[in-house]
This record gives C-alpha cells, sequence and structure tokens, in this order.
C-alpha cells in the first residue's frame, strides 16, 4: 500500500495556499512588467547554525516533493484569490494552469549541513519558482530543526531505542511531520499513528495514569492490560509508590514482564532501585522505560543508569529549544531576458550586518581527510575541482517538473546515520561549540 497516494486526512488536496501573500503579488507584478519568465535561480541555505549545533540535518525533503506535486490552484481557491480583490485576472489566469515545470537540485534527505550549504535548488522561470518559496521553507525549517534534536537524541541514547511521543505537545499536522523527521534523525518508533500510517513508522503505546486510576486498585489495572495485552506488555509503575507497583507488576504479569515505564521522579535514582528491585524479584529480562520531559542533556545523564529505552515528546517536536533553523530562500541567479538559452547572471543581497548573501548557481562537496573523515564543506560557483567531484553533495530531486528522487523513509534514516558517522568526533559533543566543519567558498 502506497499510503502517500490515500489523500489522508493529515495532508492537503492543495498546498497552494501554503504560502505567503508577498509571493503573488511579487507574480502579479513581474507578470505585468514582463520579467515573470526569465530563468531564475534559487536556493535554500542557512547563515548559520542554531547556537552552539555542530551540524544540522537535511528532513522534509519527501515532503516538499509531494508540495511541489500538490501545488495547484482550484477554482475554490482562485475564488478565494478574487474575492479578496489580492490577484487580477491575468495572474488568476495564470495561476490555473500552474504547474512546476523546473528542476529542483538538493542535499538528499537525512544529509548533514552546515553555514552557506546550498541544501536545495530551484531552477526555472522566476513565475513558477518564487511562488514556491513559502511551503519550501515552511517544510525544511521545521522538519531538519526537529531531526537536528532527534540526531543529537540518538547520539546520547547510543543504542538504546527512542520512542517519538511528542504529538499531543504540537499542532496535529505538525505531529505526523515531527514523526517523520524524528524518525530520520534515529528515532525508532512514534506513538502518532497519523504518522505510523502515512509514512509506515513502526508505532508503540500501552496505557496512561488514567487507567490505573479508573480502576478500584493498581494491581486491578495491571490484571486488565496484561490479561488484554499480554505479560509482553509495558506497565507504568509511578502512578502511587513506585516500588510497591513493581512488585504488583511482577506478581500478575511474571517474572516475563515485558516492560516498567517511569514517567517521574528522580530517574536516575529510581531507575536504578526499580532494577535492583526486578533483579531480586526474578525478573531479570525486564525492561526499564523512562519518560518525562526528556531532552538530550537528560538523556545523556541516564547513560550510566539501567535504562533500556527513552520516551521523549515537548523537547523533540519544539526542536529542542531550536524551533526552526532559519533557512532562507533566495534568488542567486537570474537571465536578463525571457530566451531559454539566455546566459544566467549572478544576483545577491547586499546589506548591513549578517543578511548579504552570495550570487551565482553553487555546487557543494565535502572534503574528507587522509582517514576519510569529513574535514570542510566546499562550496562553489564555478567549475568543480576534480578532486571534489565525486564528493559532491547535490542531487536531482525533480526535473522538468516530474519528481525523480522519491525513496522509502529509511534511507533517509540510514543515510543520516551514515553522514553523522562521516564527521569528525567532537560532532557529537553536545557541549556548545562552533559548527565542525568549516565553510570554504571556491
Amino acid at each position: 500500500m502506497n499510503t502517500a497516494d490515500l489523500g489522508l486526512p493529515v495532508a492537503v488536496p492543495s498546498t497552494a495556499l501554503f504560502t505567503d501573500q508577498y509571493e503573488l503579488t511579487m507574480l502579479q507584478a513581474a507578470l505585468r512588467s514582463g520579467s515573470a519568465h526569465r530563468r531564475s535561480v534559487f536556493e535554500v541555505f542557512t547563515r548559520r547554525l542554531p547556537e552552539g549545533r555542530r551540524y544540522g540535518v537535511v528532513a522534509g525533503t519527501g515532503r516538499v516533493l509531494d508540495a511541489v506535486e500538490n501545488f495547484r490552484f482550484d477554482e475554490t481557491i482562485l475564488g478565494f484569490l478574487r474575492e479578496r480583490g489580492i490577484l487580477d485576472e491575468q495572474t488568476l489566469k495564470w495561476l490555473a494552469e500552474y504547474r512546476f515545470r523546473g528542476d529542483i537540485w538538493g542535499y538528499p534527505e537525512g544529509e548533514v549541513y552546515f553555514p552557506g550549504s546550498p541544501i536545495m535548488r530551484v531552477e526555472g522561470t522566476f513565475a513558477e519558482a518564487v511562488v514556491l518559496e513559502t511551503v519550501i521553507l515552511s517544510i525544511l525549517n521545521h522538519d531538519s530543526a526537529v531531526a537536528a534534536a532527534a540526531s543529537r537524541m540518538a547520539v546520547a541514547a547510543g543504542d538504546r531505542p527512542l520512542m517519538e511521543m511528542g504529538a499531543r505537545r504540537t499542532h496535529e499536522l505538525s505531529a505526523v511531520a515531527a514523526a517523520r523527521a524524528a524518525y530520520v534523525g534515529g528515532f525508532h518508533v512514534t506513538s502518532d499513528l497519523a504518522a505510523g500510517f502515512r509514512y509506515n513508522i513502526p508505532t508503540v503505546g500501552t496505557s496512561a495514569h488514567a487507567f490505573t486510576l479508573l480502576h478500584d486498585s493498581e494491581r486491578d489495572a495491571f490484571t486488565a492490560q496484561v490479561d488484554t495485552l499480554g505479560s509482553g506488555t509495558t506497565l507504568l509503575v509511578d502512578t502511587f509508590d513506585v516500588t510497591e507497583a513493581v512488585r504488583a507488576a511482577v506478581e500478575v504479569a511474571g517474572t516475563g514482564l515485558g516492560a516498567v515505564r517511569i514517567d517521574s521522579g528522580d530517574l536516575l535514582l529510581i531507575a536504578h532501585r526499580v532494577r535492583q528491585q526486578l533483579d531480586e524479584l526474578g525478573a531479570t529480562s525486564t525492561r526499564i522505560v523512562v519518560t518525562s520531559d526528556l531532552d538530550e542533556y537528560a538523556i545523556a545523564s541516564l547513560a550510566a543508569a539501567p535504562v533500556d529505552a527513552y520516551g521523549v515528546g515537548t523537547q523533540l517536536v519544539t526542536g529542542s529549544g531550536h524551533p526552526t533553523c532559519s533557512m532562507v530562500y533566495k534568488l542567486v541567479a537570474r537571465a536578463d531576458t525571457e530566451k531559454p538559452g539566455a546566459p544566467l547572471r549572478p544576483v545577491a543581497k547586499k546589506s548591513m550586518g549578517a543578511k548579504s548573501s552570495v550570487g551565482g548557481r553553487k555546487w557543494a562537496a565535502r572534503r574528507l581527510d587522509e582517514a576519510g573523515v569529513a574535514e570542510a564543506e566546499v562550496i562553489g560557483t564555478g567549475p568543480v575541482p576534480a578532486g571534489l567531484a565525486d564528493r559532491q553533495l547535490q542531487v536531482p530531486l525533480v526535473s522538468g517538473g516530474k519528481v525523480v528522487a522519491r525513496e522509502p523513509l529509511d534511507a533517509a534514516r540510514d543515510r543520516h546515520i551514515a553522514a553523522r558517522a562521516g564527521l569528525p568526533l567532537s560532532a557529537t559533543q553536545l557541549s556548545r561549540g562552533e559548527p565542525v566543519l568549516a565553510t570554504e567558498f571556491h
């Protein structure tokens, strides 16, 4: 079953209005001035990483491809724009036939990036490319922020599984995107069924404190859960007294109890006590799962604890303090005329402060040292040096308006693990620091 084709409630029939009004008013003015059909190149990049972060993670690429395909102006949307008086009839007529027919190149999903990295390049006429700015940025900024947080948490967790459980901490549609991005970043399962259905991510979940409080006793709640889900289930043991709950859990489920979950208190101390108690009761294979407002630092602090899995919610879906990546979408080159073969002229914003940019269509490659470890992100606008030709990072995503790079989500997840492993060891430090690779402009 290809769930991406189902038209699910977590999707929308059109992404055309996932845009800022000025994209369309620019289009209208360009159509009127005669410059709308000049060949143009836009690039997505960030001028800096969030403070203290050593690398970024590209996520949301697959969702961008879906959004570009679904960027359509039907009669209802056109009627809205007409009634509001936002656009004239010439522009509405042009939008009625809109299809992106250009090319998109970019870092493949799961790859890492650094300041200045040309994460995505959109080429086409000015008219067809400019209207995609907001929807592309909204997806990449959100998903990459979550994936970066997930990656740091995966590093902190080591080989212990991570469960995404942040659906209740964000918008219902953002929750689905966040679960997807978290999976790319290294999480193993999600509690969000919409994400499981749409993206085939493994799902997990058992019970909350409400289930325990519903019953006359904790033992009754455990019995009901084990009778329904089997002894391999996970029992929540911190509703009242943890020691008593663990004892009751093993008595009800037996020594083959799957796991116990701890959701409050001093997790380090409680985990050690629970592990000792479980072992004394003969439940030596019963796992310990911890939740409760975890982030990468809390996970790292539990590295020496007898914890078998972590559940993360709020900090994950909000990017662990950095809910956006500050990516921008800038015109970097354009033709002087509408002729198909007209040469491209580099263009760039020049301003005071840190908002200037570099013009020209860019390539990107990652230079390796003698040990095969990445040592620099090299970006250029001219010919690619021979020594970097096989290290280029951008791949075709859309060609002539056709998506050419759809892939299973597991491919992006595996790519991220490999990309992160190819960075210097300091990339995995949780302490604040500069980007682990310098960006060199060639």
